[in-house]
Protein backbone atom coordinates (compact mmCIF):
# COMPACT_ATOMS: atom_id res chain seq x y z
CA UNK A 1 0.00 0.00 0.00
CA UNK A 2 1.66 3.20 -0.80
CA UNK A 3 3.05 5.71 1.59
CA UNK A 4 -0.43 8.11 1.64
CA UNK A 5 0.45 11.32 1.37
CA UNK A 6 1.98 10.38 -2.45
CA UNK A 7 -1.08 8.28 -3.21
CA UNK A 8 -2.48 9.87 -6.44
CA UNK A 9 -6.23 9.64 -4.98
CA UNK A 10 -5.49 11.72 -1.55
CA UNK A 11 -3.36 14.12 -4.14
CA UNK A 12 -6.54 14.53 -6.16
CA UNK A 13 -8.18 14.70 -3.28
CA UNK A 14 -6.16 17.35 -1.47
CA UNK A 15 -5.79 19.26 -5.01
CA UNK A 16 -9.64 19.65 -5.22
CA UNK A 17 -10.23 20.69 -1.75
CA UNK A 18 -7.03 23.34 -2.16
CA UNK A 19 -8.58 24.71 -5.30
CA UNK A 20 -12.36 25.26 -3.85
CA UNK A 21 -10.45 26.70 -0.48
CA UNK A 22 -8.69 29.64 -2.77
CA UNK A 23 -11.40 30.43 -4.50
CA UNK A 24 -13.42 30.51 -1.22
CA UNK A 25 -10.85 32.71 -0.12
CA UNK A 26 -10.18 34.64 -2.82
CA UNK A 27 -14.09 34.96 -3.09
CA UNK A 28 -14.06 36.88 0.42
CA UNK A 29 -11.37 38.97 0.42
CA UNK A 30 -12.97 40.60 -3.00
CA UNK A 31 -16.32 40.92 -1.32
CA UNK A 32 -15.14 42.17 1.34
CA UNK A 33 -12.44 44.49 0.21
CA UNK A 34 -15.27 46.04 -2.37
CA UNK A 35 -17.52 46.65 0.36
CA UNK A 36 -15.05 47.90 2.55
CA UNK A 37 -15.27 51.12 0.12
CA UNK A 38 -19.15 51.71 0.92
CA UNK A 39 -20.40 53.31 4.02
CA UNK A 40 -23.67 53.04 5.96
CA UNK A 41 -25.90 55.52 6.52
CA UNK A 42 -25.90 55.11 10.34
CA UNK A 43 -22.01 56.00 10.15
CA UNK A 44 -21.69 52.76 12.72
CA UNK A 45 -18.47 51.72 13.55
CA UNK A 46 -18.33 48.05 13.64
CA UNK A 47 -17.83 47.65 17.31
CA UNK A 48 -20.48 49.61 17.89
CA UNK A 49 -22.77 47.46 15.20
CA UNK A 50 -21.56 44.06 16.92
CA UNK A 51 -22.67 45.25 20.43
CA UNK A 52 -26.25 46.28 19.34
CA UNK A 53 -26.61 43.27 17.44
CA UNK A 54 -26.10 41.58 20.43
CA UNK A 55 -28.40 43.62 22.92
CA UNK A 56 -30.82 43.05 20.37
CA UNK A 57 -30.75 39.85 20.50
CA UNK A 58 -30.44 39.29 24.28
CA UNK A 59 -26.82 38.82 24.94
CA UNK A 60 -26.66 41.70 27.28
CA UNK A 61 -22.95 40.66 29.08
CA UNK A 62 -20.49 40.71 26.00
CA UNK A 63 -17.89 42.45 25.28
CA UNK A 64 -16.00 43.72 22.39
CA UNK A 65 -12.63 44.01 22.09
CA UNK A 66 -9.92 44.84 18.97
CA UNK A 67 -8.25 41.96 18.02
CA UNK A 68 -4.99 41.59 16.00
CA UNK A 69 -5.25 40.09 12.25
CA UNK A 70 -7.22 40.41 9.04
CA UNK A 71 -10.70 38.64 9.48
CA UNK A 72 -9.43 37.38 12.43
CA UNK A 73 -13.12 38.26 13.81
CA UNK A 74 -14.46 35.51 16.19
CA UNK A 75 -16.42 34.92 19.28
CA UNK A 76 -15.15 33.40 22.33
CA UNK A 77 -18.03 32.06 24.15
CA UNK A 78 -15.69 31.04 27.20
CA UNK A 79 -15.63 34.77 28.15
CA UNK A 80 -18.52 36.40 26.18
CA UNK A 81 -16.24 38.51 24.09
CA UNK A 82 -16.28 39.43 20.51
CA UNK A 83 -13.40 39.80 19.29
CA UNK A 84 -13.04 41.97 15.88
CA UNK A 85 -10.12 42.61 13.64
CA UNK A 86 -9.21 46.62 13.34
CA UNK A 87 -10.54 47.02 9.84
CA UNK A 88 -14.25 45.93 11.52
CA UNK A 89 -13.79 46.80 15.08
CA UNK A 90 -12.79 50.42 13.59
CA UNK A 91 -14.74 50.39 9.94
CA UNK A 92 -17.57 52.02 9.37
CA UNK A 93 -18.67 50.05 5.84
CA UNK A 94 -20.80 47.26 5.18
CA UNK A 95 -18.13 45.01 5.22
CA UNK A 96 -16.99 45.94 8.78
CA UNK A 97 -21.13 46.06 9.90
CA UNK A 98 -21.61 42.60 8.32
CA UNK A 99 -18.62 40.48 9.89
CA UNK A 100 -19.18 41.98 13.39
CA UNK A 101 -22.85 41.22 12.91
CA UNK A 102 -22.15 37.90 12.33
CA UNK A 103 -19.91 37.35 14.82
CA UNK A 104 -22.61 39.04 17.71
CA UNK A 105 -25.18 36.53 15.81
CA UNK A 106 -22.70 33.57 17.77
CA UNK A 107 -23.25 35.86 20.50
CA UNK A 108 -26.71 35.51 20.28
CA UNK A 109 -26.55 31.61 19.52
CA UNK A 110 -24.83 31.21 23.10
CA UNK A 111 -27.36 32.88 25.15
CA UNK A 112 -29.73 31.52 23.91
CA UNK A 113 -28.32 28.07 24.04
CA UNK A 114 -28.11 27.25 20.21
CA UNK A 115 -28.08 22.98 20.40
CA UNK A 116 -25.21 23.22 16.99
CA UNK A 117 -22.80 26.08 18.99
CA UNK A 118 -22.92 24.11 21.97
CA UNK A 119 -22.12 20.59 20.74
CA UNK A 120 -19.01 22.15 18.64
CA UNK A 121 -17.79 23.92 21.47
CA UNK A 122 -17.90 20.90 23.73
CA UNK A 123 -16.22 19.30 20.61
CA UNK A 124 -13.34 21.56 20.96
CA UNK A 125 -11.03 19.26 23.29
CA UNK A 126 -11.90 16.39 21.12
CA UNK A 127 -11.29 17.94 17.23
CA UNK A 128 -7.60 19.23 18.69
CA UNK A 129 -6.61 16.00 19.72
CA UNK A 130 -7.96 14.29 16.99
CA UNK A 131 -6.40 17.09 14.75
CA UNK A 132 -2.82 16.48 16.26
CA UNK A 133 -2.55 12.60 16.52
CA UNK A 134 -4.99 11.48 13.27
CA UNK A 135 -1.30 11.82 10.99
CA UNK A 136 0.92 9.73 13.13
CA UNK A 137 -1.18 7.11 13.46
CA UNK A 138 -2.38 7.02 9.46
CA UNK A 139 1.16 7.14 8.84
CA UNK A 140 1.92 4.48 11.28
CA UNK A 141 -0.56 2.56 9.70
CA UNK A 142 0.52 2.66 6.54
CA UNK A 143 4.05 1.90 7.73
CA UNK A 144 3.23 -0.98 10.81
CA UNK A 145 -0.13 -1.73 9.31
CA UNK A 146 0.60 -5.45 9.07
CA UNK A 147 2.26 -5.87 12.71
CA UNK A 148 0.23 -3.13 14.03
CA UNK A 149 -3.32 -3.17 12.42
CA UNK A 150 -5.13 -0.73 14.53
CA UNK A 151 -3.33 2.39 13.73
CA UNK A 152 -4.67 2.88 10.77
CA UNK A 153 -8.66 2.44 12.47
CA UNK A 154 -7.81 4.83 15.09
CA UNK A 155 -5.96 7.26 12.58
CA UNK A 156 -9.44 7.25 10.26
CA UNK A 157 -11.86 7.98 13.55
CA UNK A 158 -9.45 10.66 14.80
CA UNK A 159 -9.91 12.20 11.45
CA UNK A 160 -13.80 11.53 11.73
CA UNK A 161 -14.16 13.53 14.42
CA UNK A 162 -12.15 16.36 12.64
CA UNK A 163 -14.64 16.15 10.01
CA UNK A 164 -17.87 15.86 12.23
CA UNK A 165 -16.87 19.17 13.63
CA UNK A 166 -16.64 20.88 10.39
CA UNK A 167 -19.46 19.90 9.93
CA UNK A 168 -21.01 20.84 13.05
CA UNK A 169 -19.73 24.68 12.23
CA UNK A 170 -21.68 24.90 8.82
CA UNK A 171 -25.17 25.46 10.33
CA UNK A 172 -23.40 27.28 13.75
CA UNK A 173 -22.37 29.66 10.53
CA UNK A 174 -25.33 29.57 8.37
CA UNK A 175 -27.63 30.38 11.48
CA UNK A 176 -25.31 32.90 12.95
CA UNK A 177 -25.41 35.18 9.38
CA UNK A 178 -29.41 34.43 8.96
CA UNK A 179 -30.01 36.17 13.08
CA UNK A 180 -27.34 38.48 11.87
CA UNK A 181 -29.14 39.73 8.77
CA UNK A 182 -32.50 39.64 10.84
CA UNK A 183 -31.29 42.08 13.87
CA UNK A 184 -29.28 44.54 11.39
CA UNK A 185 -32.77 44.92 8.98
CA UNK A 186 -35.18 44.87 12.64
CA UNK A 187 -32.84 47.71 14.19
CA UNK A 188 -32.50 49.23 10.99
CA UNK A 189 -28.49 49.57 11.63
CA UNK A 190 -28.67 48.71 7.91
CA UNK A 191 -31.31 50.46 6.48
CA UNK A 192 -30.80 50.45 2.64
CA UNK A 193 -31.49 47.61 -0.05
CA UNK A 194 -28.25 48.19 -1.41
CA UNK A 195 -26.49 47.82 2.20
CA UNK A 196 -28.73 44.54 2.85
CA UNK A 197 -27.24 43.22 -0.50
CA UNK A 198 -23.93 43.98 0.46
CA UNK A 199 -24.41 42.52 3.43
CA UNK A 200 -25.46 39.46 1.97
CA UNK A 201 -22.54 39.31 -0.88
CA UNK A 202 -20.17 39.46 2.55
CA UNK A 203 -21.23 37.10 4.64
CA UNK A 204 -22.50 34.54 1.92
CA UNK A 205 -18.62 34.66 0.55
CA UNK A 206 -17.42 34.44 4.06
CA UNK A 207 -19.61 31.11 4.45
CA UNK A 208 -18.23 29.19 1.74
CA UNK A 209 -14.45 29.43 3.38
CA UNK A 210 -16.16 26.58 5.54
CA UNK A 211 -17.68 24.71 3.18
CA UNK A 212 -14.41 24.79 1.47
CA UNK A 213 -13.26 22.85 4.74
CA UNK A 214 -15.86 20.47 4.81
CA UNK A 215 -15.63 19.59 2.00
CA UNK A 216 -12.30 18.89 1.80
CA UNK A 217 -12.05 17.17 4.79
CA UNK A 218 -14.65 14.79 3.67
CA UNK A 219 -12.63 14.21 0.14
CA UNK A 220 -9.35 12.90 2.66
CA UNK A 221 -12.12 11.01 4.83
CA UNK A 222 -13.09 9.07 1.82
CA UNK A 223 -9.53 8.11 0.67
CA UNK A 224 -8.24 7.27 3.64
CA UNK A 225 -11.61 4.82 3.85
CA UNK A 226 -11.14 3.59 0.53
CA UNK A 227 -7.78 2.84 1.16
CA UNK A 228 -7.62 1.19 4.35
CA UNK A 229 -10.53 -1.35 3.14
CA UNK A 230 -7.57 -2.72 0.18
Amino acid sequence: MPFFIWDPLWIVASLIGAAISLWASARVRSAFKKYSQVGVATRMTGAQAAAAVARAGGALDVTVERHQGFLSDHYDPRSKTLRLSPEVFDGQSISSIAVAAHEAGHAIQDVEAYAPLTFRSKMVPACTLGNNLWPLFVIGGFIFGQSLPFLLPVGILLFSVVVLFQLVTLPVEFDATRRAKLVLANTGIVSTQQEAEGVTKVLDAAAMTYVAAAVTAILQLIVLILRARQ
